[in-house]
Parts: C-alpha cells; sequence; structure tokens
C-alpha cells in the first residue's frame, strides 16, 4: 500500500462531498482524506495500484484539481 499526496483544490466540505462520488467509486483507493485546514488543501490517498496520474485525473473528472507532491 503507498499513500500519495497531493495539493488541491478542494476547499471546503462543499467541495469534498463534490469528490466523494469519484474518489469513493474507484475500487482501487482504499482511504483517501483531504486537510481542508491545511493552506494547501492535502488529499492523502491510500492505493496499492493507482498512480499518481490515475488520482489526479479522478480529481479532474469530479471538477477539482489534484497535483502530487
Amino acid at each position: 500500500m503507498q499513500t500519495l499526496k497531493f495539493k488541491t483544490n478542494i476547499n471546503c466540505s462543499g467541495c469534498v462531498k463534490g469528490v466523494s462520488p469519484a474518489l469513493n467509486g474507484e475500487k482501487e483507493i482504499a482511504h483517501w482524506e483531504v486537510d481542508t485546514n491545511n493552506p494547501d488543501k492535502i488529499l492523502t490517498v491510500s492505493t496499492s495500484t493507482l498512480t499518481a496520474e490515475e488520482v489526479e485525473e479522478t480529481v479532474r473528472k469530479a471538477g477539482f484539481k489534484a497535483e502530487k507532491i
């Protein structure tokens, strides 16, 4: 299992609700969370198979931006 971290524009609880269906629907994501208190709005994803680019694409399709850090 690897942990990937991304700087995002997921700013609030409403944004988290907006991205939740996409991240929850990705069966290869074991766990994810967004730290909206961090100025960079850090998304942490635990996965055993997905690449950073695949997670970024999943977030993008939900209407948000994610950049691997």
